[in-house]
């Protein structure tokens, strides 16, 4: 579930920075449905998505930060706070989204 979720949120990015919004949209949906199998699965399976804050794509590591909000909420604020301030682009714009939203107190879960 893991690499799925490293593979279709890079690929999400990119569609995304394409211009291919249709694409993004599916891969969005598939990424939603990765993320509930995994919180069915317990904390164990969705705590897997933290090594993913590392990744060298940004897309993903931007996914995965938003992800662990419910649980990790240190870990993935501290790498959406890094990716709005050197990001730039749908990486930056979405980093600087979710911290908003999370600070506010309205960010959904996925």
């Amino acid at each position: 579930m893991i690499e799925l979720t490293r593979t279709n949120s890079a690929e999400r990015c990119r569609a995304i920075s394409e211009g291919r919004p249709s694409d993004g949209n599916r891969l969005f949906d598939l990424l939603v449905a990765i993320h509930r199998e995994l919180r069915v699965r317990g904390i164990e399976a969705q705590r897997q998505l933290l090594v993913l804050l590392d990744d060298p794509d940004l897309g993903t590591r931007c996914w995965a930060a938003t992800a662990v909000m419910e649980f990790a909420p240190t870990e993935g604020e501290w790498v959406l706070v890094d990716l709005a301030r050197n990001a730039g682009g749908v990486v930056g714009f979405s980093a600087e989204w979710t911290l908003k939203e999370w600070k506010a107190g309205t960010l959904k879960p996925l």
